[in-house]
């Protein structure tokens, strides 16, 4: 099999071949079809998170071993399964949810394998599917996905579930009876807009820095953008929210745009911050009780939320997101390009047949 894999943070990832591996008790074996293209792959790339004021976290004192495959937004046919492996055949065309446990703990076994203390995600802690093949441990974590094409059913695996997972921590009336705001455009934000319309939203505002972007916004079904940089940016968001957000999610995860967020919440509002561009706000203990605003964080989504996007998607149709395609090969420009704000939307990687 060939891959491309991390061998050193930030040195470009370099093409590996190695013995296809054969699956062993509940394993199975896929043969890639399609990789989404992820902006925290830029974060693995370079080994750390920043976390304001000249810290970082480094993801190699997370558990992180090099060299990795990454590429965590993947739908493969199977082609070979484990002695235990029930549920699936070969042949089959999956799309591998990656947010994987322990199984064992009490997070997991409540149905949240996603926040679990010993990750095994694939494309982060287990190798993905930058390459032509990848090994899934079991076949819960494989879904069918119907007549979604496997460049269509990818970036559902993170963009997708990530979106939705912080969407489904709006309450629902809100989400039905107020416009919310969404920070960030990039390929999780336009999904956001997209699958907040199809979960019957009243209405997405959504701010960007980039003219490209929020143009891409309104496509995707926003009914309104606002430009990050404008000084009156919080102003423009309360005009356009009556006041102030009741719901705003963060997909970039900066301290300018988390800031921005608290700026701009209504009182008993709710703020998500989803992105892990990194940095630090602060925030006045005051204002948590005379605001009544709540600041939550969302990390992708579970098991059961990935059953319940791919329902969504089936009865509302595909989200209206840009997905280009790209050879496997080409993962090197294609990650510069993501690092360098030049994708709009995802780009999928198909390897060679």
């Amino acid at each position: 099999m060939l891959s491309y894999d991390v061998c050193e943070c930030g040195a470009p990832l370099r093409r590996m071949e190695r013995p296809t591996p054969k699956p062993k008790g509940s394993e199975v074996l896929l043969k890639i079809k399609a990789a989404g293209v992820c902006h925290s792959d830029l974060h693995i790339w370079d080994g750390y998170y920043e976390l304001g004021g000249g810290k970082r976290l480094q993801l190699l004192e997370r558990g992180i071993k090099l060299p990795l495959t990454m590429g965590h937004e993947n739908v493969g046919e199977v082609v070979a399964v484990g002695p235990d492996a029930k549920g699936v055949k070969v042949g089959d065309v999956r799309l591998a949810d990656p947010w994987m446990g322990c199984g064992e703990c009490m997070v997991c076994k409540r149905g949240d394998e996603n926040l679990c203390l010993k990750l095994r995600n694939l494309g982060v802690f287990t190798n993905g599917g930058y390459a032509t093949h990848m090994m899934v441990p079991h076949p819960r974590y494989l879904f069918e996905i119907g007549d979604l094409t496997p460049e269509q059913a990818a970036p559902l695996a993170c963009s997708g579930v990530t979106a939705y997972g912080a969407l489904k921590k709006i309450d629902p009336e809100v989400l039905h009876d107020q416009k919310i705001v969404i920070i960030g455009a990039g390929g999780v934000g336009l999904m956001g807009v997209a699958l907040a319309k199809a979960m019957g939203g009243k209405g997405t505002i959504v701010v960007d820095i980039d003219p490209v972007k929020r143009e891409a916004a309104k496509k995707a079904g926003a009914v309104a953008t606002v430009d990050g940089k404008a000084a009156d940016a919080v102003q423009q968001i309360k005009d356009a929210t009556g006041g102030g957000a009741w719901a705003i999610i963060d997909f970039v995860g900066s301290s300018s745009t988390a800031q921005l967020g608290v700026d701009s919440v209504m009182k008993g509002g709710k703020l998500i911050i989803v992105g892990l561009f990194g940095g630090e706000v602060t925030v006045p203990t005051p204002f948590f009780p005379q605001r009544a605003m709540t600041i939550q964080g969302s990390y992708v989504g579970s098991l059961t939320e990935m059953k319940e996007l791919l329902d969504l998607v089936h009865r509302t149709g595909q989200p209206p997101v840009p997905i280009a395609t790209r050879p496997l090969d080409q993962v090197n420009e294609t990650l510069t390009d993501l690092r360098n704000g030049k994708i709009v939307g995802r780009v999928v990687l198909t390897p060679a047949e």
